[in-house]
């Protein structure tokens, strides 16, 4: 990693969501879905989704924060999801499902706590996204790694994503990179 260069690990649900709205942000160097925030050494997605393992669905993101900060992605992220379901979205149920952000410095847990606060404003329903030190990431299966634009005519990705990131693109119009 270059000075420039940050991480960012977010769960918002299914990873394949968070994953491909991200991959089109300008300034965000690689995307990896995987799991983070268990007590499992190694886990799998099977493993995983038994709701055993403690862990949750992440993405965990580079960045170049002299293009795009910290702030501006998690506002991003927190239109990518619901955070007053606790241990869900949507039809996803299961702890691999929460909503959390997994903070790498002091700074990143402060602008998080901020946003929240901030948001919790305009919400009628508990923000329940969990804030927590990052641990262990692990990265998921080959298979994961950009599921969307891999595989867009698949039944979940066409009902369930294509509908978040057209939103999404029209949010977020300028930092996008297509």
């Amino acid at each position: 990693m270059s000075l420039t260069t940050q991480v960012a690990t977010f769960g918002g649900g299914c990873f394949w969501c968070i994953d491909a709205a991200f991959r089109r942000v300008h300034g965000v160097l690689s995307v990896c879905s995987g799991y983070a925030g268990g007590e499992t050494n190694d886990p799998t997605y099977q493993s995983v989704c038994s709701g055993t393992t403690g862990h949750a669905e992440v993405v965990n993101i580079e960045f170049d924060h002299t293009v795009i900060s910290f702030d501006t992605l998690l506002a991003m992220f927190f239109t990518l999801h619901d955070a007053t379901q606790l241990n869900r979205q949507g039809n996803d149920i299961g702890t691999q499902y929460r909503s959390v952000v997994y903070y790498h410095d002091e700074t990143q847990q402060q602008q998080t706590h901020k946003m929240i606060e901030q948001l919790q404003k305009h919400c009628s329903e508990p923000i329940v996204t969990e804030v927590s030190p990052a641990g262990i990431f692990y990265p998921g299966e080959v298979f994961h790694q950009n599921y969307y634009n891999e595989n867009p005519q698949q039944g979940y990705c066409s009902i369930l994503i294509a509908p978040k990131l057209k939103k999404f693109a029209a949010m977020y119009q300028a930092y996008l990179t297509n």
